[in-house]
C-alpha cells in the first residue's frame, strides 16, 4: 500500500543541513559527493569574484570541461596543476563552490540542501565518521522542493525502481519537470503511449520484430546502442501492443491470411475503427482531467481545483460537451439538456478563474471571453485529434496491403517473378516498418504531450540535481587511480596545507 502510494507521487524530499566542525567540513562534503544523493545550495553567480583557487588554476589551464573527481585528502593545488590533474582540480573547484555557501558560527560550519527522505538516515551515518552531521530542517515557506521521479537516473537509494518504470521515465522528463506537488504520471503515461502506438502500428509481424529489437537491447546489442539498454521494456511494450492490435486486425506482415480477423479489418471497416479510437480519446481526456483536478488541489487547494480550466471547471465543460455530443448521436433530449447545464456551470466557474488573472474591467472581460471560446474549441479539437489513431492505423494497413498485393502479383510469374516477389516482400516490409515506426512513435508522443499532459500540468518543477563525483581514495601517499606513484606523492600534500 505504501509502495503504491509512493509511486504515485515524486520522491519525498527533505530539507537538510550538513553541519561539521570547520576542519571536518571538507571530508564530510567529500563523502556527500561520493554518496551522490544530496543537492547542496550554491552561493553567488560563479563570477570571477567568487572563483576559488582551484577554479582559477583550471581557467589558467583552459580545462574547465574536465571530468571532475575528488581526492579523499586535501591536495596541493599547485602540484595538481603541474601534474595536469584537471580532473581533481575540477572536483576541487566544485567543492569550493559549495564551501562558499557555508554558514559559519565560531568553529562550526554548515551548508544546506535537499535529500530524499529515505536517504537521510544512511547519509547521516556516512558523514558521521568524518565528524559531520546531517540535520533535517523545515521546508522554507514559498519554496518548492526539487522533483525526483522514481526510476530517474541517480545514485540515490530512494529511487531504485523496476525496469519498466525506469524505461518510462524519459517519456515524462522529455516533456518537462513534474512539479513537486503533482502526481507522478510515469507508469500511466507509458501504458497509454504503448497502447496508442500499437493501434497505429497494428501488425503482428512488425510488432514481433519490435520485441526482437527490445531483446537485443536488453542483451546490449549492438554495442554502440548500449546506452539505450534501459529502454528495452518500453520498446518491448510497444511491440507487444502492436502485436496485439495486429492479431485483432488479422495483420501479419500485411493481410497475408496467416491470422484470422478477431475484431475488424481496418481497410474494410474504417468508420468502426475511427469511432473506437475517438471513444478511447474521450476516455483518456476524462482521465487526464481527473489527474488535473488532483494536481490543482495538491498545488493550491480547493479553490485552485475548482476554478482552473484544467480542474473541476474545465472537467465540467468537457463532460457537458460530451453529453451534448451524446444527444446529437443518440437523439436523447435529456442528454442535451443535462449536458448544456453542466457545460454552462463549467464555463461560469472557468470564467471566474480566468477573469481573476486579468487586469479587470472591460478589457479583462473581453480577454476572458476569448479564453472561454478557446477552451470550448480546444476540447472539440482535442477529441477529434485522436482520430489520427485510426488514420495512421489505416495507413499502416494500406502499406501492408500494397506490399502484399505486389508480392502475390509477382509470385505467379515463374522463377524470376518468385525472386522479385521475395524482394518486394522483404524490402516493402522493411520500408513500412521503418516509416510507420517513426510516424506512429511521433504521433503517439504528440497526443500524449498536447492532448493529455497539457491538462495534467500548469507549471513546471525544478529537477533534483544531487552532487555526485567519484572520489579517489588515498592509500599512504598515493591516489587510487591517477598518475604514476612518483607524481602521486608530489600531488598530495598534508591535509589542509599547500606546498610552496
Amino acid at each position: 500500500m505504501l509502495r503504491a502510494e509512493a509511486a504515485a507521487v515524486p520522491v519525498r524530499m527533505r530539507r537538510v543541513a550538513v553541519v561539521a566542525p570547520e576542519e571536518a567540513l571538507r571530508e564530510s562534503l567529500v563523502r556527500i559527493a561520493e554518496a551522490g544523493c544530496v543537492e547542496i545550495d550554491l552561493a553567488g553567480d560563479g563570477g570571477p569574484e567568487s572563483r576559488g583557487r582551484a577554479a582559477t588554476r583550471l581557467q589558467r589551464m583552459r580545462a574547465e570541461s574536465a571530468q571532475p573527481a575528488l581526492s579523499e585528502e586535501a591536495p596541493d593545488l599547485d602540484a595538481l596543476e603541474r601534474a595536469g590533474r584537471t580532473d581533481l582540480l575540477a572536483g576541487e573547484a566544485q567543492l569550493e563552490e559549495r564551501l562558499g555557501g557555508a554558514v559559519r558560527h565560531g568553529s562550526v560550519a554548515a551548508v544546506a540542501g535537499w535529500c530524499p527522505q529515505a536517504d537521510v538516515g544512511p547519509t547521516a551515518t556516512r558523514i558521521a565518521g568524518a565528524g559531520g552531521a546531517l540535520v533535517p530542517l523545515r521546508t522554507p515557506r514559498g519554496v518548492d522542493p526539487p522533483t525526483l521521479l522514481t526510476g530517474a537516473d541517480t545514485a540515490s537509494t530512494a529511487v531504485t525502481a523496476r525496469p519498466v518504470r525506469r524505461s518510462f521515465t524519459p517519456l515524462v522528463t522529455t516533456y518537462g519537470t513534474v512539479p513537486y506537488a503533482d502526481l507522478d504520471p510515469t507508469v500511466p503515461a507509458g501504458i497509454v503511449y504503448v497502447v496508442m502506438f500499437g493501434l497505429m502500428f497494428g501488425d503482428a509481424g512488425h510488432g514481433l520484430l519490435l520485441v526482437v529489437v527490445a531483446l537485443l537491447l536488453r542483451a546490449g546489442r549492438p554495442r554502440r546502442l548500449a546506452a539505450l539498454r534501459p529502454l528495452w521494456p518500453f520498446v518491448a511494450g510497444a511491440g507487444l501492443a502492436a502485436t496485439s492490435a495486429g492479431v485483432a486486425y488479422g495483420e501479419f506482415f500485411g493481410p497475408t491470411g496467416v491470422l484470422p480477423v478477431l475484431w475488424l479489418e481496418p481497410l474494410e471497416e474504417p468508420m468502426q475503427l475511427l469511432t473506437a479510437t475517438v471513444g478511447l480519446g474521450a476516455v483518456l481526456l476524462a482521465l487526464a482531467y481527473a489527474a488535473g483536478i488532483a494536481n490543482r488541489w495538491r498545488e493550491g487547494g480547493a479553490a485552485a481545483a475548482l476554478y482552473a480550466t484544467t480542474g473541476i471547471a474545465g472537467a465540467a465543460v468537457y463532460l457537458g460537451l460530451v453529453a451534448v455530443a451524446g444527444y446529437v448521436w443518440l437523439g436523447q433530449v435529456t442528454y442535451g439538456v443535462l449536458g448544456g447545464a453542466i457545460a454552462a456551470v463549467g464555463l461560469a466557474l472557468s470564467g471566474v478563474g480566468l477573469y481573476a488573472t486579468t487586469a479587470g474591467g472591460p478589457g479583462g472581460a473581453v480577454q476572458t471571453g476569448i479564453q472561454l471560446f478557446d477552451v470550448v474549441v480546444r476540447i472539440g479539437s482535442n477529441i477529434v485529434s485522436f482520430a489520427r489513431l485510426a488514420a495512421f492505423g489505416l495507413t499502416h494497413a494500406a502499406l501492408g496491403a500494397i506490399v502484399w498485393d505486389g508480392t502475390t502479383a509477382l509470385a505467379g510469374r515463374g522463377p524470376v517473378g518468385a525472386v522479385a516477389a521475395v524482394l518486394v516482400f522483404l524490402v516493402g516490409n522493411a520500408l513500412a516498418f521503418a516509416l510507420e515506426a517513426l510516424v506512429a512513435g511521433v504521433q503517439a508522443l504528440r497526443l500524449e504531450f498536447y492532448e493529455l499532459f497539457s491538462r495534467l500540468f500548469e507549471g513546471e518543477g525544478r529537477p533534483f540535481r544531487p552532487w555526485h563525483l567519484p572520489v579517489q581514495h588515498v592509500t599512504g601517499t598515493a591516489v587510487g587511480a591517477g598518475p604514476p606513484a612518483v607524481v602521486q606523492a608530489a600531488v598530495l600534500g598534508p591535509v589542509g596545507e599547500e606546498k610552496a
